[in-house]
């Protein structure tokens, strides 16, 4: 029973270290699409103080940057979609840190039984040698 309970205690830590890196790699990448689309903004700054032009709609308008802008764009979008799946990975390590607990927890009541079930049968061998002793007074 011990290596039963045990086993499905390590499953239960390993699902919640996966969820925990996935959750680690959405932010990571939430924060690279963030990081990507501020350099991006740079560009396009530099480039419309270059050329002097920063309505988007003008004739003369930076091909550069209309294209710095839609991939910023996209970016953006990218990341708010990110963080929707991040909120999934939150709510799914929340659950598997819920599961690992009653696991543990259950498995620390199995736990106290035993003890107590031993302690029962300790104190019924010693019930039984007071008895013995003294019937023979």
């Amino acid at each position: 029973m011990k290596s039963r309970s045990e086993s499905l205690i390590r499953l239960k830590k390993f699902q919640v270290d996966e969820k925990r890196r996935q959750l680690t790699q959405i932010e990571m990448m939430i924060a690279d699409f963030e990081r990507m689309a501020a350099e991006l903004d740079q560009q396009i700054e530099i480039e419309q103080q270059k050329t002097g032009i920063s309505d988007v709609a003008h004739f003369a308008y930076s091909t550069f940057a209309k294209a710095a802008i839609a991939r910023r764009d996209n970016l953006l979008a990218s990341a708010n979609d990110m963080k929707g799946n991040l909120e999934a990975a939150q709510d799914a390590l929340a659950e598997a840190v819920e599961d690992l607990k009653k696991v543990e927890l259950l498995d620390q009541r199995e736990h106290g039984r035993e003890v107590a079930a031993e302690a029962k049968a300790e104190q019924s061998e010693y019930d039984e040698i007071g008895r013995l002793r003294h019937t023979r007074r």
